[in-house]
C-alpha cells in the first residue's frame, strides 16, 4: 500500500513529487519563531514605489533594504527552513525586514525526512491556508532542488522582480531553473569544493605544508595514490571515510543515473567505488560514516586523518572539533579535480501573499554587497556574488585563524570557473544516489555486507521512494 501511494504521489510530479531525508543540519524539535520590520519611517528605508525596479534595488545597496510600499503586501511572511542557519543570516546581515511585516520562522527538523515530508503537506494545502499561513518562501538543499523547481507549487520569481544578477554565479541560477526555463529561486551561496589537509601531516609526509606545493603532489588521482601510501608508512590514513571523494566523482559525472527510465551506475561511480575499495584495501582510509563522530575524532590532536574534502560550509558544519582542538594546522587546495558539493537555496511558493517582499529579500541575499560580506566573513560561506569574491581573494590581510591564516576565497574562487550544472544529468531523485547509493555502498567497504547485498539494500530504498517507478537491474 506504502508503494502504491507513493507512486501516486510521484505520478503527480508535475505537482510535487516526494524524496527522501536531506544531510543538512537539524534542531531537536519543531519551532516557530518570528521577527518583526522596524517600524522606523527613516527616508533611507521607505519608498512611495508600489513595484521594485532594478535601479531603485542598485540604490537600495547604499541604504539597506526593505525600500518598498508593503500596501497589499500579508503582514506574516513565513519561511520554511530545516535549521536557524538562515533566520540568523536575516536577522545579524543588516538585512531590513519591511515595516509592517513580521518573519515566521517554521523550522522542521531533517530527521527521516521530516522537513521535506511537512513542507509537501503544507505546500499541498497552500491555496485554502489562511494568509497569515501561506509559505512564501522555503529553502531546498541541491540534491532535491530540481523536485521543486520543476513543481507547480513554486512560482516564476523573475516576474516578481527577482534579477538574474549578473554578480551570480551561473550555475547556481541553472540548478534553481525548470526544464522550461523558468528561475524559481536564488541561493546566496556558491560552493566550490576543496581538498582540506593537516599540515602538521603534510610537512611530515611531504615535507612541506604550503599549499601550492602540497596541490602539486596531489594533483592528479595517480599522485593522491602514492601519497596516500607515503602517508600510511608514516602511520596515517589519507581519509577516514572512502565517501570522501564521492562527490568529486558524481558531480563530475557526464551521465545522468536514470536514462529511458531505468536507473544505472554510470562511469563516475565505478570510478569512485573502484578507488574508494583500494584505498580501504590499502589501509589508505578508514570506513567511517562520512558524518561519524569517529571521523570528526580524527581532526583532533591524536588524530591520523591527512585530509578531508568539502566547501566552505563544511568548515563549520563538520570541522568543529578543528576549529576547537587543532586550529590552525589546516590548509586548503584544489585537489585533483574541481567540483562544487551542495547549496541552499531560496524557493518562492506559489499562493505567497508577499510577492514584493520575496523579491527583496532574495535580491538582498544575492547583490546586497554588505549582506554578501556578511556571509563570507561572519557566516564562512563562500557568497554568490563576484564582486565580494574578487575584493576578498585580492585581500592580502584577510584569511582564516583555523587555516593558518590562509586566504581560502582566493583558493575557492580560482575554482568556479570549473562548476558545471547540467538540468538534464539531474534527477528530482538525486538525494536518493548521492546519499543512500553511496552510503549502501559503505556497507560493502567495512565488510559488512557483499556488494551485490548492499545494492539490494539501495534498490529496496529507491523502490520506497519512487514507488517503483524506475526500473532497475
Amino acid at each position: 500500500m506504502k508503494k502504491r501511494i507513493l507512486a501516486a504521489l510521484v505520478a503527480s510530479a508535475a505537482v510535487l513529487s516526494l524524496a527522501g531525508c536531506n544531510k543538512g543540519g537539524s534542531s531537536s524539535s519543531n519551532s516557530t519563531t518570528s521577527s518583526s520590520g522596524n517600524t522606523s519611517t527613516d527616508a533611507s528605508t521607505s519608498s512611495t514605489t508600489s513595484e521594485p525596479t532594478v535601479d531603485a534595488y542598485a540604490e537600495a545597496q547604499k541604504a539597506g533594504t526593505g525600500v518598498f510600499d508593503t500596501a497589499g503586501e500579508g503582514k506574516v511572511f513565513n519561511i520554511w527552513c530545516w535549521n536557524g542557519d538562515f533566520k540568523k543570516y536575516v536577522e545579524n546581515s543588516g538585512y531590513k525586514v519591511p515595516d509592517g511585516i513580521t518573519i515566521k520562522w517554521n523550522e522542521i527538523p531533517n530527521e527521516g525526512g521530516a522537513y521535506q515530508k511537512q513542507l509537501d503537506a503544507a505546500l499541498l494545502k497552500q491555496a485554502d491556508a489562511p494568509a497569515d499561513e501561506k509559505i512564501d518562501i522555503f529553502l531546498a538543499e541541491a540534491d532535491y532542488i530540481l523536485k521543486y523547481s520543476n513543481a507547480k507549487v513554486t512560482q516564476d520569481v523573475k516576474k516578481l522582480g527577482v534579477e538574474q544578477w549578473a554578480t551570480g554565479y551561473d550555475y547556481t541560477y541553472k540548478a534553481a531553473t525548470s526544464a522550461d526555463g523558468v528561475l524559481k529561486g536564488v541561493s546566496w551561496q556558491c560552493n566550490p569544493s576543496a581538498f582540506i589537509y593537516r599540515r602538521s601531516i603534510a610537512r611530515d609526509v611531504l615535507g612541506t605544508d604550503d599549499p601550492d606545493k602540497v596541490q602539486e603532489a596531489i594533483a592528479t588521482w595517480d599522485k593522491l595514490d602514492e601519497v596516500a601510501q607515503k602517508a600510511k608508512d608514516k602511520g596515517y590514513i589519507m581519509f577516514a571515510s572512502p565517501l570522501e571523494t564521492y562527490r568529486t566523482f558524481a558531480n563530475n559525472s557526464k551521465v545522468s543515473y536514470v536514462n529511458n527510465g531505468k536507473f544505472a551506475t554510470h562511469d563516475a561511480f565505478n570510478q569512485w567505488l573502484d578507488q574508494a575499495k583500494k584505498y580501504v584495501d590499502n589501509g589508505w582510509s578508514l570506513t567511517y560514516d562520512l558524518w561519524a563522530a569517529e571521523k570528526a575524532a580524527q581532526m583532533d590532536v591524536d588524530g591520523k586523518m591527512m585530509a578531508c574534502i568539502g566547501p566552505a560550509w563544511y568548515f563549520n558544519f563538520c570541522m568543529g572539533t578543528a576549529q576547537d582542538k587543532t586550529p590552525g594546522d589546516w590548509a586548503i587546495c584544489k585537489g585533483p579535480q574541481a567540483h562544487f558539493w551542495g547549496g541552499t537555496w531560496l524557493l518562492a511558493a506559489e499562493g505567497s501573499d508577499n510577492p514584493k517582499m520575496i523579491a527583496d529579500l532574495m535580491n538582498a541575499f544575492t547583490a546586497n554587497e554588505q549582506i554578501m560580506e556578511y556571509i563570507l566573513k561572519d557566516a564562512n560561506e563562500f557568497p554568490n556574488n563576484k564582486n565580494v569574491v574578487k575584493k576578498y581573494a585580492e585581500d592580502p590581510n584577510f584569511g582564516l585563524a583555523f587555516l593558518g591564516g590562509q586566504n581560502h576565497i582566493k583558493v575557492l574562487g580560482d575554482m568556479t570557473d570549473d562548476i558545471v550544472w547540467d538540468t538534464a544529468l539531474h534527477t528530482v531523485y538525486d538525494q536518493t544516489f548521492n546519499e543512500d547509493l553511496p552510503n549502501n555502498m559503505l556497507t560493502y567497504l567495512n565488510g559488512t555486507k557483499s556488494k551485490e547485498d548492499a545494492m539490494k539494500a539501495f534498490y529496496d530504498k529507491l523502490d520506497d521512494v519512487t514507488g517503483g517507478s524506475i526500473a532497475h537491474d
